[in-house]
């Protein structure tokens, strides 16, 4: 390790400490459009210096601006914060865009490199599939306008991903149809195209995790419903051996009532009589007989004749 190299730099902190480091920043813009490119540094600017690939391009110093090449062919200008501004940028626009800030004592307050991108909105994505054995073949392609265009090309079925950097033509092999997109895309504008492909001869697998589903819920359904019905019919059968129970144990009961004896006791005159009428008989149906004859009655003898001697 190089001790005095490390020395050297804590002593340029401690000489300079409100000096900054560099700070790269990525700015991203599209064609025609306006750019701002600003300062990090906080506070008041007194002197800020923008620079393009090393040529100066302008400087405001104490609130007066001072341009280095044609105003109209740069299309820029420069606010009180420092913040450089280009109108209408295009793609020669695009470069290393410097910054140096000084106080106004003179010492360095800041220095910045922004790395500033024009860019072109991405084409519409066509996107084609082949059937050919069985077997899904997806395209997704873009046409390129110029070499330096760069692209990001997604290809997503369900949830599998493809992707291609710096690309114009993504493809992709596949057993299972479906939904399939195409995304292109860069830093300032997004494209898509979606499309659902189905070869014949080849079922989706949507579809049979669907059939599956539908069968495993019949045959539960089904489960359910063999089960409640032969629990009702335990419950009905439980029900009717509980009732003839129910009824056997009466019976018994009054049964045994009946073979008690009956304890002896003194019949009361009332009872006597009702023991010893003659229990009903029978209706018969008699013959009818003949009338018999009558007997002969014996004449009374008048009172008065007895009491004669």
């Amino acid at each position: 390790m190089n001790f005095r190299r490390i020395f050297l730099v804590k002593c340029l902190l401690l000489l300079f400490p409100s000096v900054k480091c560099s700070i790269t920043n990525w700015i991203y813009a599209a064609v025609n459009e306006s750019a701002l490119l600003s300062i990090a540094a906080a506070g008041s600017i007194y002197d800020a210096t923008w620079l393009r690939d090393r040529k100066r391009l302008l400087q405001i110093k104490d609130k007066k601006v001072k341009y280095y090449v044609n105003k109209e062919q740069c299309r820029c200008k420069i606010f009180l914060n420092g913040t450089l501004q280009i109108e209408q940028v295009v793609k020669e626009d695009s470069g290393k865009y410097s910054v140096t800030v000084y106080q106004q004592d003179g010492k360095l307050k800041t220095e910045e490199d922004t790395m500033f991108i024009v860019q072109e909105p991405v084409p519409q994505p066509i996107l084609s599939a082949e059937c050919v054995n069985k077997t899904v073949s997806v395209k997704c392609e873009v046409k390129q306008k110029t070499k330096d265009e760069t692209f990001i090309i997604e290809l997503t079925q369900d949830k599998s991903k493809t992707m291609q950097k710096n690309a114009t033509r993504l493809e992709l092999h596949t057993r299972y149809s479906g939904t399939f997109r195409c995304v292109v895309k860069n830093q300032i504008s997004r494209k898509t195209a979606e499309k659902v492909i189905k070869c014949s001869g080849q079922l989706d697998l949507y579809l049979i995790l669907s059939i599956a589903g539908g069968a495993i819920f019949f045959v539960i359904v089904v489960i359910l419903l063999i089960y409640c019905i032969r629990k009702k019919k335990a419950e009905r059968l439980e029900d009717d051996d509980e009732e003839r129970t129910t009824q056997a144990r009466q019976a018994d009961s009054e049964m045994v009532v009946r073979e008690l004896p009956q304890l002896p006791c003194n019949p009361t005159p009332k009872q006597l009589r009702v023991q010893q009428r003659p229990l009903p008989q029978p209706q018969v149906q008699q013959q009818a007989l003949p009338p018999r004859p009558r007997p002969r009655t014996q004449q009374r003898t008048p009172n008065h004749l007895r009491e004669r001697p």
